[in-house]
């Protein structure tokens, strides 16, 4: 029972299973899951296990597949195991999905034991990978450009939700999925159903080569055993540091996270840019490609060039710079910061006073002025210099303005910029700019330039609300009248 000791202590070291565990074991019927269901029954006893079967049928193999099918359920029946067996036509998922066959059937796969599990109310999902397994998976990725991540191989335990799944199996919360076998070598696996009398199936797509990974086992990795006898070996033990490694680092990219992510949601997460530029090009990278996955949840591989150049853009590109992502995701760089977003997408407005209409509004003066659409109004009044208090003129609130009346007239409006308008900021040189230019320069956001409201006479702007006055109608010593204007938020309701 030497390889019942290998796989308890494995099981031990990575605490893959805990007494009273209800656990689905994912039989396809041949040797390496036939095995781990023999070594899981066997161990039942030691860790008060519950043990459910579950095989799909993919479809691919016809009368073969049905035969496997068939097998699993009368061995279930045999060792008195509840069984589910249930078929899935992964051809037709993978031209629906536009997927390769091997990853349309892992999908398939993974959402039907998701299933199971939580009809069955199990903690854990076992699947049979081995150490051989292991290997192709490493190089697999290795060949196909994968990052630390990709190079750890498969991990002796993980959530099934890192499955990155689609559909209402995405959302597998705490349920693990574990390989009791992964340190076992193919060969032993194979000596141990014939010591124990176990008859697995053969699947014979397993020897077609047109499949990479069958390609990578029957004629890369015998290939390269004639130049090292042990590569195995050396794939095995480079995954357990890039592992270790791995697990650093992704210590420093939460901690990184934490520092230059001022804003995740649902749509779009928002980077501080100068914070970003700081990290080390490692933690660039690493916040980037956790930014696409959290958008991007089922996405499994994210193109080593689509990462590169976004970096590229990103440490170097100016304001409004934007750069393709995966999926129909863009990152486009701001004034201080940047966003990662579906392409097209437009930032929420804030709760501001803004202007959704672009029809003047006429200003009550004194009076209330209600913005269109919104929750906020102009309260307007005048008073007389001599008497206003000086403290008043000398606020901090940029959605407050003290004009000169004699200056602004009565003939006032609210309204959005249009082409052409131009403006005197206070303070600001001698002589107007373009309300386009003074927008550019304050950073005013993008998607905000076109619902600041302008305050407006006849003549000239006298006010881009929560930025600047116009210089000529500023309160002075010669001030006799004094306008002053204050936005005020009328109720908690949303705004559109």
């Amino acid at each position: 029972m030497e390889l019942v000791t290998h796989v308890r202590n494995h099981i031990e070291r990575h605490r893959l299973l805990a007494r009273g565990d209800t656990v689905v074991a994912g039989i396809s019927g041949g040797p390496d899951s036939l095995c781990l269901l023999h070594v899981l029954r066997y161990l039942s006893d030691e860790y008060a296990l519950t043990l459910h079967v579950a095989h799909l049928n993919h479809c691919l193999r016809g009368v073969q597949a049905d035969a496997d099918a068939t097998f699993v359920a009368d061995l279930a029946r045999d060792w008195g195991l509840p069984a589910h067996i249930e078929s899935q036509d992964v051809a037709a998922l993978a031209r629906s999905r536009r997927l390769a066959i091997e990853e349309a059937a892992r999908q398939a796969r993974y959402a039907f034991l998701s299933r199971v599990a939580r009809r069955a109310g199990a903690q854990k999902v076992a699947v049979g990978h081995n150490a051989d397994d292991q290997v192709e998976t490493i190089l697999m990725h290795w060949l196909r450009g994968a990052g630390l991540a990709g190079l750890r191989g498969m991990l002796p335990r993980s959530n099934l939700s890192e499955m990155r799944l689609s559909g209402e199996e995405a959302a597998a919360g705490e349920l693990l999925l574990i390989r009791p076998l992964l340190e076992v070598p193919r060969v032993d696996i194979e000596a141990y159903c014939a010591e124990h009398g176990l008859r697995p199936r053969f699947d014979r797509s397993n020897l077609d080569t047109t499949y990479f990974r069958n390609k990578l086992r029957h004629e890369l990795l015998p290939f390269l055993e004639t130049l090292n006898p042990g590569i195995r070996a050396v794939i095995l033990r480079s995954a357990q540091t890039i592992a270790a490694d791995y697990e650093l680092l992704r210590e420093e990219a939460t901690k990184a996270w934490s520092q230059v992510a001022v804003g995740a949601g649902d749509q779009a997460i928002v980077f501080n840019l100068a914070k970003w530029r700081a990290l080390p090009l490692s933690l660039q990278r690493s916040t980037l490609r956790e930014a696409i996955h959290r958008l991007r949840y089922s996405l499994r591989n994210i193109n080593w060039v689509h990462v590169e150049n976004a970096v590229h853009v990103l440490q170097t590109g100016s304001t409004g710079a934007a750069v393709t992502l995966p999926s129909g995701l863009q990152a486009r760089i701001g004034y201080d910061e940047f966003v990662v977003a579906q392409a097209g997408y437009r930032e929420p407005l804030p709760d501001l006073p803004l202007l959704y209409d672009t029809e003047n509004v006429a200003l009550r003066i004194p009076g209330h002025t209600p913005l269109p659409g919104s929750h906020w109004t102009l309260a307007a009044q005048v008073g007389h210099r001599e008497t206003w208090p000086e403290h008043k003129l000398r606020h901090g609130d940029p959605w407050q303005a003290h004009l000169d009346h004699d200056v602004t007239g009565s003939e006032l409006c609210l309204r959005t910029r249009r082409t052409g308008d131009r403006f005197w900021p206070q303070g600001l040189g001698h002589e107007p700019t373009t309300v386009q230019s003074f927008m550019i320069n304050a950073k005013v956001p993008r998607a905000r330039r076109d619902r600041i409201p302008l305050l407006a006479s006849p003549r000239q702007i006298l006010w881009i609300a929560g930025w600047r006055i116009d210089e000529r109608a500023k309160v002075t010593e010669a001030t006799t009248r004094i306008l002053s204007l204050t936005f005020v938020k009328t109720s908690e309701e949303e705004g559109p």
